[in-house]
């Protein structure tokens, strides 16, 4: 997906999510959600090697602000976690209050298999040291609310192969992780799914908003089976563009790009829009 800034550790938050839905637990308390999602990308697996989620309550800069959540840590497959699914990472009751900042502290142990079946480390340049950081846009967890963050991960600009890199060479050396994650806002609850024929065109697709700042736009990927789905959308009405990453075999009809105009996002609900060809 593609996001209108970048932190120093990962792409920035654009927005900070939250859906409020009313809880029974402690009356003086909020619940704060942590989830994980993820846009298909170019491999079999992508995995993290997530040891603490921590989340920043204090001013920026002050070192003081940092509360740990209530996490196990684990490896996760975040292609595990694509077109609308995605993983639990914390369910804990929590303070009301303003947030600040997420951050995933990562250990050593994330590696991806590529379509060559090959497993290779994944090298995390901050993530294991000062954690992927990304600023949160109106959090304000409210009391006998749930709130919760959907860390939108997008493996296709965060896996990023090294420069020089050959076949033949150590395959411990070949990708470095560099994040990329969109957090999704408290009022951003629109969505667009659909599916696309031929599957095997695996096209980028990109779901595009006008607005007074320019082109507002996210993008995913279809999956094998051509579904494809793009949540944390706002009201609004958007172009829909498809660009197939494959070509069509010999003797069939070429794949080629298509645009679909005039597509309304309505907030809390998901727009469908059924099967597009794509030859």
């Amino acid at each position: 997906m593609k996001y209108s800034g970048l932190l120093p550790f990962a792409c920035a938050a654009l927005l900070g999510l939250a859906g409020c839905s009313k809880t029974s637990e402690n009356a003086d308390t909020a619940k704060l959600e942590v989830r994980l999602t993820d846009a298909p990308g170019d491999f079999q697996s992508v995995v993290l090697d997530v040891r603490q989620v921590e989340v920043h309550l204090k001013d920026e800069g002050n070192p003081d602000g940092w509360k740990t959540l209530g996490f196990s840590p684990q490896v996760i497959n975040v292609l595990d976690y694509v077109n609308g699914r995605s993983a639990l990472l914390v369910s804990d009751d929590f303070a009301p209050g303003d947030l600040k900042e997420i951050r995933l502290i990562l250990g050593p142990n994330s590696y991806v298999i590529g379509r060559d079946g090959q497993q290779y480390d994944l090298k995390t340049p901050s993530g294991q040291t000062s954690g992927v950081k990304l600023k949160l846009d109106k959090a304000t967890l409210k009391t006998r609310e749930t709130f919760q963050l959907l860390l939108d991960f997008d493996v296709a600009k965060s896996v990023v192969e090294r420069g020089g890199w050959k076949p033949g060479n150590d395959k411990k050396e070949r990708y470095l992780l560099k994040p990329v994650i969109r957090v999704v806002a408290q009022d951003l609850r629109g969505g667009i799914s659909g599916t696309v024929s031929p599957a095997a065109a695996r096209p980028q697709i990109l779901a595009i908003r006008s607005t007074i700042l320019g082109p507002d736009t996210v993008s995913t990927s279809a999956d094998v089976s051509g579904a494809y789905q793009i949540g944390g959308l706002p009201s609004g009405t958007y172009r829909v563009e498809y660009f197939p990453s494959t070509t069509a075999p010999t003797g069939q009809a070429a794949y080629r790009n298509v645009v679909r105009t005039g597509v309304t996002v309505v907030n809390d609900q998901v727009t469908t829009l059924g099967t597009t060809s794509l030859n």
